[in-house]
């Protein structure tokens, strides 16, 4: 069974978000990262970049598969997380620890549409 946790926020496409003030810290569920299996490279973008709410911002790759991220709110990037540039497989250790970027977030509302731990938790039973 895969991990959730509370306090944060996800995306149907399996990012998870958590909110300071501000920014928002962005990395991927436990799920989406046992789903791939051994993470390979991380496809990171750039600082002062801007996404808009479910924007393609970068990928992940595994030995078996690739698969794009979404950012789940619309801002600019103020920081990324270099340690999983050269060690991406961080994130199959603790998906949760190793965040991915850090957004400012352009409209707090967008939370709204995100699901909290107990509804992630019924959207990956299925």
């Amino acid at each position: 069974m895969s991990k959730v946790l509370e306090g944060l926020l996800y995306s149907e496409s399996h990012e998870w978000v958590k909110v300071d003030g501000k920014i928002a810290t962005i990395g991927v569920s436990d799920f989406a990262q046992s789903e791939m299996g051994n993470i390979t490279y991380v496809d990171l973008p750039e600082v002062d970049d801007e996404f808009e709410a479910g924007e393609e911002f970068g990928a992940l790759e595994s030995v078996k598969a690739a698969s794009d991220l979404y950012c789940p709110v619309s801002g600019k990037v103020v920081e990324v997380n270099a340690e999983i540039d050269d060690a991406p497989e961080l994130i199959n250790e603790d998906a949760y620890a190793n965040w991915i970027i850090k957004v400012e977030l352009s409209d707090p509302s967008e939370l709204d549409a995100l699901l909290d731990a107990e509804a992630y938790k019924k959207l990956i039973e299925k």
